[in-house]
Formats: C-alpha cells, sequence, structure tokens
C-alpha cells in the first residue's frame, strides 16, 4: 500500500512543479523583460538627446567590435531613431512588452498551464517568420542563434506539456 501512495505522491509531484528547464526558460523571459525596463528607462531618461546617444553608441561599437553585427546595430540604430520620435508611444510597446516577458515568466516559475500554452504560442508563431527571414534575407548568425533559441524553447515548453499530460 505504501508504494502505491508513493506512486501517487511521485505523480502529483511530476504534474505540481515546474522543472528546471521551464526554471530556466521563466529566467531566460525576466532577462528579456529587465532588458526591456532598461531600454524603456533609456528611452525615457535621453528621449530628447537620443539622436547624439545613437550616434556616440554606435561609434563606440564600430570602435571596440568593428563590423560585428553590424547590420543589427544598424537595424537598432533605425528603431532607436524612430522611438525617439514617438518616444511615448514606444515608451508604452516596450513597458507592454516587459509586462508580457514578466507575467510569462512568473507563469512558468509558478507552473501555471496558461504559461505554457502561452509560451509555446508566443515563440512558435514567430519561427515561420524567422525562418523566411533567414533565407529571404543574406545569412546572418543572430538570426539563426534567435531562431534555435526559439526553436529549443518550443521543444522545452512542449515536453513539459506533454510531461504533465497538458497535451
Amino acid at each position: 500500500m505504501q508504494d502505491n501512495s508513493a506512486d501517487i505522491s511521485q505523480k502529483d509531484k511530476l504534474h505540481s512543479t515546474s522543472s528546471e528547464s521551464i526554471k530556466a526558460v521563466a529566467i531566460y523571459e525576466v532577462v528579456k523583460g529587465l532588458g526591456a525596463v532598461l531600454g524603456a528607462v533609456a528611452l525615457w531618461s535621453w528621449h530628447g538627446d537620443l539622436e547624439h546617444w545613437i550616434a556616440t553608441a554606435t561609434a563606440s561599437w564600430q570602435q571596440y567590435f568593428s563590423q560585428l553585427l553590424a547590420a543589427q546595430v544598424d537595424s537598432a540604430v533605425r528603431i532607436a531613431q524612430q522611438a525617439s520620435r514617438n518616444w511615448p508611444v514606444f515608451l508604452l510597446l516596450i513597458c507592454a512588452y516587459a509586462s508580457l516577458r514578466f507575467l510569462e515568466a512568473y507563469g512558468l516559475w509558478q507552473d501555471k498551464t496558461w504559461a505554457y500554452w502561452f509560451g509555446v504560442l508566443g515563440y512558435g508563431v514567430f519561427i515561420p517568420i524567422e525562418l523566411y527571414y533567414l533565407f529571404a534575407s543574406p545569412f546572418d548568425w543572430f538570426k539563426l542563434g534567435i531562431l534555435v533559441s526559439n526553436i529549443f524553447i518550443v521543444i522545452v515548453v512542449y515536453r513539459n506539456m506533454k510531461r504533465k499530460g497538458l497535451i
């Protein structure tokens, strides 16, 4: 009889705790959320002088890293220039993005079913888009890294959903 209760206890534990891999995804989400918050603070603080700050940061990047991630730096500069012109809208969007990252992290850490679905759908929806941009434009290691990390996260979350009997 004790073996049966031990099996039930083990099954309950399996269905009620998030795995270490899910906790790693949750931490990754927190890091992304914190990055967004830092971006929002920077936009709030420097929106009036963003053009100067961008020029200084770009020059420093090129001095220390030359052409490493040059396409991504150029893209970030274009986005930052647009953000400086429409900073209240971008600030709102950044805060909404950070809130979603923190909400997903909380849900995954607390082993909430909705967070698993949010994670799989939230990352999975971008995989076809990332594949398109990977092949439609010149090869880019950064884009490949984003694609691989998103596929990895979908697999981790999906496997945990399956393990927990959610699918």
